[in-house]
């Protein structure tokens, strides 16, 4: 690991200006995923701004009649809340899928939203990446491509985007509220938040340098049936080979998000628009370029969204 110096921050226009100050800076607060990137020597920030003492650790009702959570909510405690167990299940479900209890007791909501890859070549530095470095190329064109992206990708990047929270707030319609520089505040949908590969992977989300997460944004409850189905290799602590986020009444297709797909999480509105199962799916999927690794994520997708759709009318009855 590099040297690095450390600071600690106690307000949210503390953190924007010490990360003015210092190109380059990243904000911490759980680091469950940084710490790793750090020892491995794909991330070498020269330096770290804490932000665990800025006090967003709330879940707020909204006069909308929705939730605001603050950005440090952490992953337990936003799964565990009665109100989103009771009234955004898919994002309780979601979160619950995702890592072990000890990450989930560690992992903000913010951290969530910034995890990087799981992509195997991202994770081997002596492979080129885009990710890592603009420019250099992608080992994972023409390589092992088993768990890599169908849609959404590029000539210089076919990597999945691993969250599963974030694919359970993108069926929701969340908000994501962040502060940058001389504290102008901007609320960006979760839909235009991730950014797909194009020609610069290593731009992943919208924020601008030193711009600080501040709170999530749901708005008013959905209601309908809402379930979250992940399909990976191992029962736990994996990352997912597919997931499906759905919102169903009357057995209809409400909202419906996938994970594991690609670089972001993947909706389709025009798939929610009283499609039938089969036809959701040719609509989420259209364009779809696999790999012979990684054909099998379209009938997969297929058959899980089916099984949730029919579990969803199940439950309901």
């Amino acid at each position: 690991m590099k040297p690095f110096s450390y600071e600690r921050v106690t307000s949210p226009g503390e953190a924007v200006e010490a990360a003015a100050a210092q190109p380059g800076a990243r904000f911490i607060a759980g680091g469950t995923n940084l710490l790793d990137l750090m020892k491995l020597g794909i991330e070498a920030p020269a330096h770290l701004i804490d932000v665990n003492r800025l006090g967003l650790d709330m879940i707020e009702p909204m006069a909308e009649g929705g939730l605001r959570i603050g950005a440090l909510v952490r992953n337990a405690d936003l799964a565990a809340d009665r109100r989103v167990r009771r009234d955004y299940a898919v994002l309780a479900r979601a979160l619950v899928s995702g890592a072990s209890g000890q990450l989930r007791n560690k992992a903000t909501t913010a951290g969530n939203l910034m995890q990087r890859t799981r992509c195997p070549y991202f994770y081997n530095t002596d492979m080129p990446c885009n990710k890592r470095r603009p420019g250099s190329g992608c080992a994972a064109i023409g390589g092992l491509t088993h768990n890599l992206a169908v849609l959404g990708v590029s000539d210089a990047c076919i990597a999945t985007h691993p969250s599963d929270m974030c694919v359970a707030l993108r069926a929701l319609d969340a908000t994501v509220e962040t502060v940058g520089a001389g504290g102008r505040t901007r609320s960006i949908p979760i839909a235009a938040f991730h950014r797909l590969p194009g020609d610069r992977p290593d731009i992943e989300t919208a924020l601008e340098p030193g711009e600080l997460i501040t709170a999530v944004t749901l708005p008013a409850p959905l209601g309908g049936v809402q379930l979250y189905r992940k399909v990976r290799e191992r029962a736990s602590y994996a990352f997912a080979n597919l997931t499906v986020a759905l919102v169903a009444r009357e057995g209809q297709i409400v909202r419906l998000a996938f994970g594991g797909l690609a670089a972001k999480p993947w909706r389709v509105e025009a798939a929610e628009e009283g499609a039938e199962a089969d036809l959701a799916a040719d609509l989420a999927l259209a364009g779809a370029t696999p790999t012979e690794d990684n054909a099998y994520k379209l009938p997969l997708a297929r058959r899980t969204l089916k099984a949730t759709l029919a579990q969803a009318t199940e439950v309901r009855s």
